[in-house]
Formats: C-alpha cells, structure tokens, sequence
C-alpha cells in the first residue's frame, strides 16, 4: 500500500535486492530469515534465570539505527520501497518472552519456532523480531531471531546476533544484540543527504550498465560454455535439466523447521577417506537423506536432483576466479560470490557412489567458473537463478521445469565456544526462506565443532520434515561405512 498522505517521512531509499525482497514479500513467501540459538544456564542460575535477564534487555537502549529501520513508500518515492527511522518504535514489541508448553520437548520448541517462523514480520514496523523461549525440560533457554531479507541477509543476520554474544564465560553483562554498535552504523553515517542520494542512482545504475557492457565480450564466450555445460546436463553455474518434484511446487504460508548436529570431525574423517571436502560430504548426507525421504513418500524422481549451491571464490591477480581453495557451498568472505548447480546423485543406490557423483559435480561446476571475472560469475549466477525468481512473480510456476530442486548452503561459524550473560551457546540453527517451486532450504552453520543443519520447509508441500533428520543421520553412518572409517 502506497501513503499519499501529506508530510509523509521521507525514506532512503532501498537498493535494488531489497526493492526485490519487499516485492516478493506475500501472506505465503513471508521474506525473512532466521536463527534459533539454545543457551545452558550457568550454574549458579536461579529458577528465573530467563525473565530476569529478558528484563535487563529490555533496560538497553535501542541505540543502533540498524534496529529502527521501518520500510516506507509514497508519492514522494515514487512508489518505491525506502527506508525510514520509526518514530513510534516499541521496544517490547519487538522483544517477548515466551515459555514452551509441558514436557518442554526440542518437539514442542520447534513447533513454536515453526508457527513465528511463518508470521509475517509487521511492515509498519522495524523489520524484526526477537523471541527469548524458557520451558525446556533439560533447563536450557532458547533464542529465536528472524530478520526481513532486506534488512539484512542470512550471513549478515547470523554475524548479528553472534556480535552480541562473549567469548569469556565469566561476562554477565553482555549487552542485548540492538544496543551493540553494528558494521551498518558506520555506513549509514558516512552516507550523504538524501536528496544527493536520490539524484546518484540514475548516474551510478548508468556506471553498472557500462561496467557490465565493457565485459560483454568476455561474457559471449563464457555464456557459450557455460550454456554447453547446461545442455550436457553437468554441473555448472546454470541447470535445465532438473526434475520435477514435490519440492517444486506452489506453497502456503505455514512453516515447520528441523534442526540436529553432528560432530565435525566425524564428517572430517569420511572427506579424508574419501578425498573429498567437507562440504562434499555435507552434499551427500543430503543426497542420501532427501532420496530416502521422497522415496518414502513414493515421489522419488529417475533423475538427480540438482542443487542451488553458493560459492565463495578468492580472486587471482587481474581479477580472475581461482579454483584453488575456493569454498563451495560455503557462504563466506570470500573476494566474490556465485552460484553452481550440483546433481546430488538421488539416482545411485549406494551411498559411496552418491558421494564420488556429488564430488565429481562440484569440481566439474568449480572449473566452469574457473577464470571468470566477478561481473561474469554474478551474471552466469544470476541466469542459473533467474528461472526460479521470475516464474512464480510471473504467475508461470509450473510450467516449465524448475532450474533447481533446493538450495543448500553452508555457513562458517565460530570455533570457539559462545557465551550469552554466563550462559553457554550449545546449538545454534540457521532458517532461512522457502519459494514458490523451493519448498525446502538446507542451511548449515558451523560451531565450535559441530554442524548445525537447519531445515526450512513449507508445512503442507514438504510433509514430515522431521524425518529428514533421521535420514541425514544414517547416511552419515552409511558414508562411514562405505569409506571405511565408521
């Protein structure tokens, strides 16, 4: 809805991905991410440990503008999406306190998180919410967070809410995560008056154009290569190949979420065996859970499922993608960030075998990107993604095949252990958002040695996520067992 009312506040305004998140926003693709983080109470916490320290956050000052970002729009933008400082901000809002029902189960908490995971964040509000979650049967106290996509993405709202927290477990006076000074204050500080901020978008959309335009050589000869690739059905920034399944369909609003970890060193073990890279390995726990899971419900496709996956990549000098080292499949710091599309396996029976296909798919979509300039990887990227954005805005959702199955990303985390007010962070879970046609995201964070596997699917199109989790755990065991190392 458009304010044309007079004296409406004037807005910054948003960048072109957050214009993208706010318009996709709807009662069935609500766009924000998440993260649930379970605390263990230090030893010397009473019986109301969690009110207690809920109430201290509530004394801090919401002092960073980051957290009083509103979204607004008018006349006077043009109709476009901006960004406004709430004048009206609540605080308490914003911040609640909740208790599970009994027994208190990880059950009971991950249907509470599944049910705010699929509200939608108010827009008349600052894009966030924060929920602090007592009632665990084993005494523990969880944090539930979710932040709108185009105030932050997952990446940037994980770091968030771990700058709040200490490494030193005697620190009980670790201040709430919207009274920390934030990497945003120093940008929104150093950012000129609106009125030259409006006026340099036109110029610097003009720069974008002719920076782009100085490559298109170079990209003609990529596109060819990569476009062959598609064709031949390998893995590559771009797919045309993958099938349809349930995953891929039109979703509602309701949400369900499952969470589990597994030690590092155990994944570590079957990469080395194996001569593979963790991340292959995270690939083919999924490959393996989600063939059981879809042969379960009598929707296992012939074919592989093909996964979104985000590479990170360091930069040669003269600005080339290097292959060497690059992380893929993990979101990083890396220098620049693209995408590949890697055929899972779902097709192969044995477990060894879906890890040599899941293997041989990362480095033949690594050596497709392997030269290219940043411009040219966001492009390729982009035309492999594209597909799954533009049909469903479109209205066309199913009916051409979908260019992926899901996304699965892997996010590293601290390795050192965590503390929050004396209280020890022992899991912490990335949630992220289903699409039309993406009924289902993986997310998986590293910490202090453990993989957390957060899963986010549409609660009516993806049915019994829960089971997954079982799934990734006996294929881990299965990978074991066939490198020779469980």
């Amino acid at each position: 809805m458009i304010d044309g009312t007079e004296g409406a506040p004037m807005a910054v305004p948003m960048d072109v991905t957050a214009q993208g998140f706010m318009i996709a926003e709807s009662r069935r693709t609500p766009m924000h991410v998440g993260g649930l983080q379970l605390f263990e109470p230090p030893e010397d916490a009473g019986p109301d440990w969690a009110r207690t320290i809920y109430e201290r956050s509530l004394e801090s000052p919401a002092a960073s503008p980051l957290w009083l970002k509103r979204p607004h729009r008018s006349l006077a933008t043009g109709g476009m999406w901006g960004w406004t400082q709430d004048d009206e901000f609540d605080l308490e809002y914003h911040a609640r306190h909740s208790a599970l029902p009994a027994p208190g189960r990880i059950r009971e908490l991950l249907e509470l998180v599944g049910r705010l995971h699929g509200t939608r964040l108010a827009l008349e509000r600052p894009l966030w919410e924060m929920h602090f979650i007592e009632g665990l049967a084993d005494g523990r106290v969880a944090i539930y967070a979710k932040l709108h996509h185009a105030l932050v993405d997952g990446v940037a709202a994980m770091r968030l809410l771990q700058s709040a927290l200490s490494t030193d477990p005697d620190d009980r006076d670790t201040p709430a995560p919207w009274a920390v000074r934030d990497p945003w204050d120093g940008a929104e500080r150093d950012q000129p008056p609106l009125a030259e901020r409006w006026r340099s978008i036109p110029g610097g959309a003009a720069r974008s154009a002719l920076a782009i335009s100085a490559e298109a050589a170079g990209l003609t000869s990529t596109l060819l290569r990569t476009l062959d690739r598609g064709l031949r059905d390998e893995s590559a920034p771009m797919a045309l190949y993958a099938p349809r399944t349930i995953l891929n369909r039109t979703i509602t609003g309701a949400r369900r979420v499952a969470a589990e970890h597994w030690d590092v060193e155990r994944v570590h073990r079957v990469a080395k065996s194996a001569d593979a890279t963790i991340n292959d390995v995270v690939l083919a726990m999924c490959s393996g859970a989600l063939r059981h899971y879809l042969a379960e419900l009598d929707e296992l496709p012939e074919q592989s499922l093909v996964a979104m996956v985000p590479v990170s990549l360091t930069l040669r000098e003269g600005g080339k993608a290097s292959v060497e080292g690059s992380a893929v499949g993990t979101i990083s710091d890396g220098n620049t960030l693209g995408t590949i599309m890697v055929k899972l396996g779902t097709d192969l029976a044995d477990p060894g075998e879906r890890l040599a296909a899941v293997r041989a798919g990362v480095r033949s979509g690594k050596e497709a990107m392997a030269g290219m300039t940043p411009t040219e990887i966001v492009a390729m990227s982009g035309l492999g993604v594209a597909p799954a954005v533009l049909l469903p805005m479109l209205g066309l959702q199913g009916l051409a095949r979908p260019p992926f199955n899901l996304v699965i990303s892997n996010v590293p985390g601290p390795k050192q252990p965590l503390y929050w007010h004396g209280a020890r962070l022992t899991d912490m879970y990335p949630l992220s958002i289903p699409l039309h046609g993406q009924a289902m995201n993986i997310t998986v964070a590293s910490y202090d040695g453990m993989l957390n596997f957060g899963l986010t699917g549409c609660r009516r199109t993806a049915p019994s996520l829960q089971r997954l989790l079982t799934h990734l755990d006996d294929e881990l065991s299965a990978l074991e067992k066939a490198a020779g190392v469980g």
